[in-house]
């Protein structure tokens, strides 16, 4: 569905009519887009193919979700190129989002292939891609790989693991914490982040924690030889890394827990039909397959296995599906106890400056 606003003549009409507004807009704004996250850099490349007439600014790659909210509430009145026009955050920030009205509503064309579970009815979010958290591990450094939490606490360890950034604000870190939650035997919600918090306080206190935001470059240098994040940012790295150093990828034995993200356009978007563009783009089977070539699964990913429209060898190179079959996801309101439990405990349970 369009926006009102745009004829509803017929769907190719107005897909025309909204390119046409977007293309006169010139720009799109994005913000915290990694190109080796979920394939983004390949993903932009093709909306840009698609649409040369729209230039895409790309802003703080490295952002997290609560750093997305706070550019769109510090650029409510500025039009310029450092206001976002479309987010990409972890899905307790989208509720918090529309109860701050920093999003607006939007239903792209294949709204109904999106599960009903990871969008919000009225449009002001929705679901876009998941994965499960997964350790990264630098085999040149780490004789024995690790394949559970507990296993971190081990001497061998020390001064080797890390999370993905600042577990106050980035949504990776917080649910990298849940994930050691729910290993700990925290239910998810309020409970795993305490019994995450306490795990982590131990792996501190042990010397194994390193207060460095883990990713590719810090894995090789061997800053942080372990790294928990989404299994398709360390499939990812490791095909950047093209074995030097060699690293695995493990999904620990007792926590699969799986992390959604949700798509947003901004209440302030300076460039409104851009950003709906994009949506439409993204959320196109060339968008949706850009993301799963990332290692991310789409949301439309049941819908597109469906109707035969991912390529066999695609399928092929994805980690195999019991470690998706036996995934915890956890809700809406799960993951916002979580997070409020987690960005509010770290510093005094915690207390490690992540940097």
């Amino acid at each position: 569905m369009l926006s009102t606003a745009l004829p509803s003549i017929t769907r190719a009409d107005a897909m025309s009519d909204l390119a046409a507004a977007a293309k006169q807009e010139g720009q799109l704004t994005v913000i915290a887009l990694p190109h080796d996250w979920c394939g983004y850099g390949d993903v932009i490349a093709g909306f840009k193919a698609k649409y040369p007439e729209i230039t895409v600014n790309e802003l703080n790659p490295d952002a997290g979700s609560a750093d997305e909210l706070e550019a769109i509430r510090a650029n409510k009145d500025n039009k310029g190129p450092q206001a976002p026009d479309v987010i990409d955050v972890g899905l307790a920030f989208g509720p918090q989002a529309k109860d701050e009205k920093l999003i607006q509503p939007y239903k792209v064309a294949t709204w109904a292939d999106i599960p009903d579970n990871v969008k919000d009815a009225d449009g002001y979010w929705f679901g876009d891609y998941y994965g499960v958290m997964a350790f990264g591990v630098n085999k040149d450094l780490v004789k024995n790989t690790p394949a559970d939490w507990s296993d971190l606490l081990k001497p061998e360890y020390a001064n080797s693991f890390a999370l993905t950034g600042d577990p106050r604000a980035s949504n990776q870190a917080i649910l990298g914490v849940m994930s050691a939650g729910i290993a700990n035997g925290g239910e998810p919600g309020q409970a795993s982040g305490e019994k995450g918090l306490a795990f982590l306080a131990e792996l501190n206190k042990a010397g194994n924690f390193v207060p460095v935001a883990g990713k590719s470059g810090t894995i090789a240098q061997g800053q942080t030889p372990i790294v928990a994040a989404w299994d398709y940012n360390l499939l990812a790295w490791r095909d950047s890394l093209k074995g030097n150093p060699p690293m695995d990828v493990v999904i620990p034995a007792s926590s699969s827990l799986a992390g959604v993200y949700v798509q947003a356009i901004s209440a302030y978007a300076p460039h409104p039909n851009a950003a709906k563009l994009w949506m439409e783009y993204v959320y196109s089977d060339e968008g949706q397959l850009g993301w799963l070539k990332g290692y991310c699964h789409p949301a439309r990913f049941n819908a597109l296995v469906a109707a035969k429209s991912v390529p066999q060898e695609l399928m092929d190179k994805l980690p195999p599906a019991e470690a998706y079959n036996k995934a915890i996801f956890p809700t809406v309101e799960q993951q916002a106890a979580n997070k409020k439990t987690v960005s509010e405990g770290w510093d005094k349970t915690v207390g490690a400056n992540v940097k």
